[in-house]
């Protein structure tokens, strides 16, 4: 019989585990309830904030664990390959593949599940079509950030965003669709520009790698008809965070029922997405926290609160500097505070900011620095000095392409 370990030790090798990253999200959090216990941060206020963002949380929670079932039954692997295959080693094809793939997981999955499960998906198709890494991982982060803007749940800020302008998901859609498009466009742009094409990625074709048979047809229907219904939730008009959350726990169910009957060992702990759980959680006792301490002046200083044109564009590259500088869910939730709600152009704007600018440093959003853990996991060099200028061209040009096309909408 094996011999119980004590608490302390168990303790110690769960501490142990943890990266870097993890050790930051539990200080955030850890920082968060010392300000909550010591006073800095009014009892009433810490509630408030975290009623604001349960819903959230319960739709995060419920969408990752989807997407890691999706992922462990095949489905997004049998994708992949199927796009290699369309592919048929033609450079062009593929990238345009690659592009329609990465944006639809984020417009319908969220950048976070495009971060955590598309990235291995795209290394792993690299590597078995032997090409290069980096212009799939490039592509796979920028889109990640960039394709985020058209649906609230494609980006917590975006759920954020709705609810303070009172935007269900259609009139979301109506005003960002043309946004979402310009940086599209522009993405697009200059994935091909930095990094597909031919002088790039240093060949002229590439061998489509054979199709691996599924492990288990059951499963792989069963969660492939689960995301299916929750994206028919969401352009059946579920807007709220209350109902996009139980949206995505409902899609989640489906997903973990058929493991239970077919494969338990894939309900694991590891599903838990406790990292970003704790990180959002702790973010939102530390900035109001913060904003009682004069981020608020700074943040009306550096955003202001303009309702025409010229204020669009402050509060957007205020948004994507500070991003980048800090985090772009801080930098949301600090330049909201800011922004008066009737000025909706301006808020858009700095969700555009927010949701687009964060590309230029490895912290500028969560996706992104759950793409660099990957990328480091898979052993792929990511240049460091072409990441920074590439993409700060990326956020100066696609900023400044979406607010024009916001503009457009009113």
């Amino acid at each position: 019989m094996a011999a119980v370990q004590p608490p302390m030790e168990t303790l110690r090798r769960a501490a142990g585990s943890l990266g870097v990253l993890d050790w930051i999200r539990v200080g955030v959090l850890a920082a968060g309830l010392l300000f909550v216990a010591t006073g800095l941060l009014p009892a009433d206020t810490a509630r408030s904030s975290i009623g604001r963002i349960a819903p959230l949380l319960l739709f995060l929670f419920s969408v990752i664990v989807l997407a890691e079932l999706t992922k462990e039954a095949g489905v997004f692997d049998a994708i992949a390959q199927r796009m290699a295959k369309a592919g048929r080693g033609n450079y062009a094809a593929l990238f345009l593949l690659c592009v329609a793939f990465a944006s639809l997981t984020t417009i319908f999955l969220n950048l976070d599940t495009t971060a955590v499960l598309l990235t291995p998906v795209m290394l792993a198709l690299a590597a078995r079509a032997r090409i290069a890494t980096l212009p799939l991982a490039m592509t796979t982060v920028w889109l990640a950030n960039t394709a985020s803007l058209l649906l609230p749940v494609s980006n917590l800020t975006n759920l954020l965003a709705a609810d303070r302008v009172a935007l269900e998901t259609r009139a979301f859609a109506a005003r960002m669709w043309l946004p979402q498009l310009a940086v599209l466009a522009v993405t697009m742009a200059l994935l091909w520009a930095f990094y597909w094409r031919r002088r790039m990625r240093g060949e002229d074709a590439y061998d489509p790698p054979a199709p691996a048979p599924v492990r288990d047809r059951v499963l792989f229907s069963a969660t492939g008809v689960a995301c299916l219904l929750f994206i028919a939730a969401i352009l059946g008009g579920v807007h709220t965070g209350v109902q996009l959350g139980v949206a995505a726990t409902v899609a989640a169910a489906v997903a973990v029922a058929a493991f239970a009957v077919r494969d338990r060992s894939a309900l694991r702990p590891s599903l838990i997405p406790w990292q970003l759980m704790v990180f959002v959680t702790g973010l939102f006792l530390v900035v109001p926290t913060l904003e009682r301490f004069g981020l608020d002046d700074a943040m009306v200083a550096f955003v202001g609160h303009d309702g025409d044109a010229l204020g669009a564009f402050r509060a957007a590259f205020s948004g994507a500097g500070l991003s980048n500088v800090l985090n772009n869910l801080p930098a949301y939730v600090a330049g909201e505070s800011a922004v008066p709600a009737s000025n909706q152009e301006q808020l858009l704007s700095l969700l555009i900011g927010t949701n687009v600018g964060p590309v230029i440093t490895p912290w500028g959003s969560l996706a992104t620095l759950l793409w660099f853990e990957w990328c480091r996991r898979w052993d792929v060099r990511v240049p460091m000095r072409k990441f920074v200028l590439t993409g700060a061209v990326l956020a100066v040009l696609g900023c400044a392409a979406s607010v024009g096309a916001l503009l457009l909408t009113r």
